[in-house]
């Protein structure tokens, strides 16, 4: 007799793959696309004409030649220096204020301070650096000092949601073994936690250096010093020679550090 043939299984069931919505989704994009250019005002003929074209032109050779004397040199050396300053120190107050208001933003989701540390964390990064700089202006007077509280309330926000992201997506086990064997909290948080999220916090805060400097340049336009505020008082005075030198000094200085920023990212990646 013939063996009854084994029952062959049966082949799994594919799951339905869900309806493709990119076509709506590229539709709502360019409508909104539309809908935003559609609700722009002024006068687009003007702007590609060829007088508006001969303007700009005219205007660009008017930095040049660019003013090289001495003193004004040595002045916009030290607005550079003052740049450099305002946005160094922003940054840094920046970080360990994220650091302080991260590490509570990163606890449990049932946690009260959790909440409220991610409340203040979106206070200080939804206001721009431009309205802290006013306020702190009005509070502290003209100079870098309101530039460089308004840089780091403002980086502090943003630094601040990025660490606490990255401490709530790090590993656990390094920091409970530490645990375990006896550690306390704040050293398993220093020797077990820290150490993975920390090429993480750097790559962030030397992006947001670069930032920050370009940031110190147009806080300057309200009195907040640096290469800003001479840009400001020059091109307000219509010298543009002067306006030309201390925007290659802009220039100059954001290719610098864009340069020094990748250089280090680099040597953190490796």
């Amino acid at each position: 007799m013939n063996k009854a043939a084994a029952p062959q299984p049966m082949p799994p069931t594919m799951p339905t793959p869900p309806p493709r919505r990119s076509g709506w989704v590229f539709l709502a994009i360019a409508a909104l696309v539309v809908a935003s250019f559609a609700t722009l005002r002024g006068n687009w003929s003007g702007l590609f004409s060829l007088e508006s074209a001969s303007k700009m032109v005219n205007l660009f050779w008017s930095f040049f030649p660019l003013e090289t004397d001495l003193r004004f040199l040595k002045k916009v050396a030290w607005a550079t220096v003052e740049t450099i300053a305002i946005s160094f120190l922003g940054t840094l107050l920046a970080l360990v204020l994220a650091i302080i208001i991260a590490v509570p933003a990163a606890g449990m989701n049932g946690n009260l301070l959790r909440h409220i540390s991610r409340g203040l964390l979106n206070f200080l990064r939804a206001v721009p650096e431009l309205v802290w700089a006013s306020m702190l202006v009005i509070a502290a007077g003209l100079g870098p000092f309101p530039g460089t509280l308004a840089l780091a309330f403002h980086t502090a926000g943003v630094l601040g949601r990025l660490i606490a992201d990255a401490l709530e997506n790090a590993p656990v086990e390094p920091y409970a073994a530490l645990r375990r064997n006896g550690a306390s909290a704040v050293s398993a948080f220093a020797y077990g936690t820290l150490p993975v999220v920390l090429p993480q916090i750097a790559s962030y805060t030397l992006y947001r250096w670069e930032n920050n400097i370009r940031a110190a340049t147009v806080l300057g336009v309200i009195g907040a010093g640096g290469l800003g505020q001479l840009l400001y008082y020059h091109l307000s005075l219509l010298q543009y020679r002067d306006t030309g030198t201390v925007l290659i000094a802009m220039i100059l200085l954001v290719a610098i550090v864009d340069t020094t920023s990748a250089k280090l990212n680099a040597r953190l990646a490796t």
